[in-house]
């Protein structure tokens, strides 16, 4: 909270007011959401995850969980790093004060991250279509 406070009058002595428009939120949005998940369960961050969580295979066999592991702070740092909606309240966080700080840069790094986010929906949305018709095609057979 100390570090919101700080922020808000630093930003309230600038001279323009912060303004964060519908455009800039729905690409925070969608960075968020990547940043989340890249942090949470992609292999290239699974060596700075490794210290405070492990990996599990998931209960249906399909793939795998990352669970905290430990107590106490490591717990919680465990718990923060395998939770993507915690990492991408905090990346956005971030993203809202580049914004007011340093608005090209943070466009630049959230472009970026929205960019894969977006990919990663239509991917997913993609993926849904197919098992969804697979099986329309599998009841329809029998």
């Amino acid at each position: 909270m100390g570090l919101f406070g700080l922020v808000a009058s630093r930003a309230r002595g600038a001279d323009r007011p912060f303004e964060l428009r519908s455009r800039d939120l729905a690409l925070i949005g969608l960075a968020t959401f990547r940043a989340g998940r890249v942090v949470a369960y992609d292999r290239v961050t699974e060596p700075f995850r490794a210290p405070v969580t492990e990996t599990e295979p998931d209960e249906f066999g399909a793939g795998e969980n990352v669970v905290a592991e430990g107590s106490g702070v490591r717990k919680a740092i465990g718990e923060l790093v395998s939770c993507p909606t915690c990492v991408g309240t905090w990346v956005g966080a971030g993203l809202v004060v580049g914004l007011q700080f340093a608005p090209g840069p943070t466009r630049l790094a959230a472009g970026m991250l929205g960019a894969s986010g977006l990919a990663e929906l239509l991917d997913g949305a993609a993926e849904a279509l197919t098992w969804t018709g697979q099986a329309a095609r599998k009841r329809a057979g029998s």
